[in-house]
């Protein structure tokens, strides 16, 4: 089977500690491409909105989106012709559907509008894989990476959040999206699961959703 990753974008997803952000770090590593990774530190509104997510909401999902475009535009413009494919640890689209769980539904309108025009002239992923994990496993990530804003997550919020993906993944059939269940599985301190995980990447799947399930 050949080592060779057939996709020229590729976006890792996956709930907040689920381990995408690692995993692209580990593939830049390893692999030949360019990596596109979300700036979240950078949103001076985030402690303010798991603060208080009613008044917030609006104003950090706004920062998210501009942010998100800005990076991607300049990213995937001027893509680099020394490498094989280019690998995010978010796709655009992610960011409508934390808006859509996040804010009322009058500032939701405007803000899909304002979203429609600036996703139209985005390049659609050639695969989406999702990190599945328990919520119960995710806040105890969450909790041992210790970043101060991050500790008002609630497991109501996970379990929302990952509703909003899966609602939305029921739909698609334009392009492959790959959900794989991840369990309790540490793919930094046990490289066979990394390994696991990259090979997957080497397969080509049909537009639509696709399940694995990773053995503990």
């Amino acid at each position: 089977m050949s080592n060779k990753i057939p996709y020229n974008y590729i976006c890792i997803e996956g709930n907040i500690g689920s381990g995408k952000t690692t995993f692209c770090e580990m593939m830049k590593k390893e692999n030949n491409c360019t990596l596109i990774l979300e700036e979240f530190d950078d949103n001076p509104f985030l402690p303010m909105f798991y603060e208080n997510p009613e008044k917030f909401a609006f104003t950090v999902e706004l920062f998210f989106m501009t942010e998100r475009h800005k990076q991607m535009s300049s990213i995937l413009s001027v893509r680099n012709i020394f490498d094989d494919f280019v690998l995010g640890d978010y796709f655009f689209l992610k960011t409508l559907l934390f808006a859509r769980k996040n804010l009322s539904e009058e500032e939701f309108r405007l803000f899909q509008k304002i979203f429609q025009v600036l996703n139209a002239n985005f390049k659609q992923p050639d695969l989406v894989v999702y990190f599945h994990r328990h919520v119960d496993i995710l806040k105890e990530n969450i909790d041992k990476r210790g970043r101060p804003y991050e500790m008002n997550i609630s497991k109501d919020y996970l379990t929302t959040v990952q509703n909003s993906y899966f609602e939305y993944f029921r739909n698609v059939l334009s392009y492959p999206v790959l959900i794989l269940d991840l369990k309790d599985i540490n793919f930094v301190e046990n490289k066979n699961y990394f390994d696991f995980l990259r090979s997957l990447l080497t397969k080509e799947y049909r537009p639509g959703v696709h399940r694995i399930s990773l053995n503990t």
